[in-house]
């Protein structure tokens, strides 16, 4: 089943996963904690374990439990947690990373019933992919974008050329000592989605990219997809990119 552009998905196996986004099962695995196995290591209501239901072939994948409050979200985290959370997927992210077992390893988060998520408590995904390298199909351009705040480590824009299209959020992050700034960030641009954007938006990606010179975070509010992107690959751009921009920086950073 080798292949360096597909994964490979097990369709038996994932029937069988659990689905609480959708209201279909209201027994939620991440919640019942004294049944979990295969925990790689954990900080206080933070767990890192194996994939219950490894579906992807060529691959390692595990879990980023980030709470023991099924209702929570990222976008409401008190900042120490917040923080807690980001800086310890980070850096198991890139432990996977250098290992130098994979070709490359990927790092994102589902939420909401659009996003390709089955289950609704909170959590990332880390996967070790043996035979894609991810960073093949990453371009500089996918990072640019109207400028909703800037520092000298941390740039947080809006997408004018999104890789999905329409709005696609970037935090790109050069100095991984100003991690919890990104963070912050990230929260605001989750917090903007879920709360201000389109009115009726409650789902959303969130991704982390390894790049030559830091690292970067993509949060992609989710529809349903774009029969242009779908069927074409062909990305749109909001005529509104400006003005969400000059919105976020108003409600977020007005006052700072």
């Amino acid at each position: 089943m080798l292949s360096k552009t597909h994964l490979y998905f097990n369709t038996h196996l994932g029937q069988q996963k659990p689905q609480t986004i959708a209201g279909q099962n209201a027994y939620c695995p991440f919640c019942d904690r004294d049944a979990l196995v295969d925990i790689i290591e954990e900080s206080g209501p933070i767990l890192w374990l194996k994939n219950k239901y490894p579906v992807l072939a060529d691959t390692f994948q595990t879990v980023l439990i980030e709470t023991d409050i099924c209702n929570s979200d990222l976008s409401i985290y008190p900042r120490e947690h917040l923080h807690k959370v980001i800086r310890f997927g980070v850096e198991k992210w890139l432990e996977m990373e250098s290992s130098g077992q994979y070709s490359s390893v990927i790092f994102f988060k589902n939420h909401g019933p659009y996003s390709g998520g089955t289950i609704l408590h909170p959590h990332m995904q880390i996967v070790g992919l043996k035979n894609i390298d991810y960073r093949e199909n990453i371009q500089a351009a996918d990072f640019q974008g109207v400028a909703i705040h800037q520092s000298n480590h941390v740039d947080f824009n809006i997408s004018v050329k999104p890789r999905v299209g329409f709005f696609e959020f970037n935090i790109v992050l050069h100095n991984l000592s100003k991690l919890d700034q990104m963070a912050d960030f990230i929260q605001i641009a989750v917090h903007y989605v879920l709360h201000h954007f389109m009115k009726f938006c409650q789902s959303y990606n969130l991704f982390f990219y390894k790049l030559p010179h830091g690292i970067a975070a993509k949060i992609i509010p989710r529809f349903i997809t774009s029969p242009l992107f779908i069927g074409y690959t062909i990305p749109q751009v909001s005529d509104k990119t400006n003005e969400i921009a000059q919105d976020v920086s108003r409600r977020y950073f007005s006052h700072s």
